[in-house]
């Protein structure tokens, strides 16, 4: 399985995976000129992709799905809520490219297997995803408020993990935003600060886990040094082999990363 994580932050979302059957993205939350440039940037064609899997309607998750539908023929996956909540905003798609997969259940394509789960964030029906492929796995968990212990049961000791950053606390509490979106933002059904990502991924990496992307990270109120920073040096006090047994990786909201094999 590779992987490339294309987009990752409060503008946009898009996550490639390849497997030798299949081609697929994990959210669309970039115009479709933009993700056929970033599929470029690691050789791969956006007419290959098979399917996409949607993880809720927020705009940064779902704005070309519709796009990628209609001119790419790729087959998109949702629930049936995150489906009437995109409702007119993605346009018509071919009824023979939408599916309903529910939080809880597994779609398999071939030689990948896709795992849905429920999370607590302010979409309708948010969840993510964990995909298996040849004894692999690669998790994508980017918009919650926080993780509880059944959710980190169904992740636990993946081989990867996409995991969110999204804000620095103080940089959050200091910022221009307004008390609303902050306590948004802060709340059960908001966002992962740059700690509970840390202590959340303390609870559900394990020895197989070999590489962490730190993702989501707000443009406003956080910085990828910083959250690398304080991610790294959370896992250290507690010792975790950071670097070691494993890498903590950077992402970006315009440029993707290397294409890497699981």
């Amino acid at each position: 399985m590779q992987i490339s994580v294309l987009a990752s932050g409060s503008a946009g979302n898009v996550t490639y995976i390849e497997t030798p059957e299949h081609k697929i993205l994990v959210d669309a939350g970039l115009s479709g000129k933009k993700i056929d440039g970033l599929m470029h940037e690691i050789g791969r064609d956006l007419h290959d992709v098979d399917s996409l899997f949607v993880t809720h309607e927020h705009t940064d998750h779902a704005k070309s799905v519709g796009v990628l539908a209609r001119k790419y023929g790729v087959n998109v996956y949702a629930n049936e809520k995150t489906w009437a909540a995109m409702g007119s905003k993605i346009g018509n798609i071919p009824l023979d490219q939408k599916f309903e997969l529910e939080a809880g259940e597994i779609q398999s394509l071939g030689d990948l297997d896709v795992q849905s789960f429920p999370v607590s964030h302010d979409a309708v029906d948010p969840q993510f995803y964990e995909l298996h492929h040849d004894g692999k796995s690669f998790v994508i968990l980017t918009d919650t408020g926080y993780v509880s212990e059944r959710m980190a049961g169904v992740i636990k000791n993946a081989d990867a993990y996409l995991f969110e950053c999204n804000h620095d606390m103080e940089m959050l509490r200091m910022g221009a935003y307004p008390w609303s979106l902050k306590q948004r933002i802060l709340g059960d059904t908001g966002h992962l600060s740059n700690e509970d990502g840390a202590t959340a991924l303390m609870q559900v990496l394990g020895q197989r886990t070999k590489r962490i992307f730190l993702g989501h990270l707000s443009q406003e109120n956080n910085m990828k040094s910083l959250a690398h920073l304080t991610v790294a040096s959370m896992m250290a006090e507690k010792d975790f082999g950071v670097e070691h047994d494993f890498h903590i990786l950077d992402t970006d909201p315009d440029q993707a990363t290397e294409l890497m094999t699981l």
